[in-house]
């Protein structure tokens, strides 16, 4: 059954919306997979604030263009589902990679990151990217280092005096 045009102008608004609202977009060929596996994996991926999305290609295409986006032709034939990625694009991949690794179903095609287009193998690496939580405490680190540095050398020169002085007293001590 054809789709009217009515309910084609609420798919690529709905395609827009969740566009405009996320930083990468990973592409999979969800091909095999039965309505319980994709309800399982929307489940997973809720956790990482991420929407999984069966697409029909042509819609999402006018939807990509019309948001500004890139619209790669590659990632844009067969079955195709997008998650749409959280702010924290790291956890969201390695969500997906976790389910896809046990239900060996669905395949990982290649990524939209803003405006450039990943493979399957840099789409894939996506999910080498640090966590947001994970980012923050390295930014904390670099930052503190200077200021723990900083402390340690100004307690130097009292804690070496205070070795000095403690060797000379158990030297002291010894001596009576």
């Amino acid at each position: 059954m054809a789709i009217t045009r009515k309910k084609k102008e609420e798919l690529v608004a709905q395609y827009k919306e969740l566009i405009e609202n996320t930083p990468a977009m990973v592409f999979t060929n969800y091909q095999g997979t039965t309505v319980a596996q994709v309800k399982s994996l929307r489940a997973k991926l809720k956790d990482s604030n991420t929407t999984y999305a069966v697409v029909k290609n042509t819609l999402f295409e006018l939807a990509l263009r019309e948001s500004g986006r890139v619209a790669p032709e590659e990632l844009l034939r067969g079955a195709n589902a997008v998650a749409f990625c959280g702010e924290d694009i790291g956890k969201s991949v390695t969500a997906l990679k976790a389910w896809i690794k046990d239900a060996k179903v669905v395949e990982i095609t290649g990524a939209i990151l803003e405006n450039s287009v990943l493979d399957s193998k840099n789409a894939d690496a996506l999910s080498d990217l640090p966590t947001k939580d994970q980012t923050r405490a390295m930014l904390l680190g670099v930052l503190s280092a200077p200021a723990r540095q900083l402390v340690q050398i100004v307690n130097a020169p009292g804690s070496s005096l205070a070795r000095v002085m403690n060797a000379h007293v158990e030297k002291q001590q010894e001596a009576a």
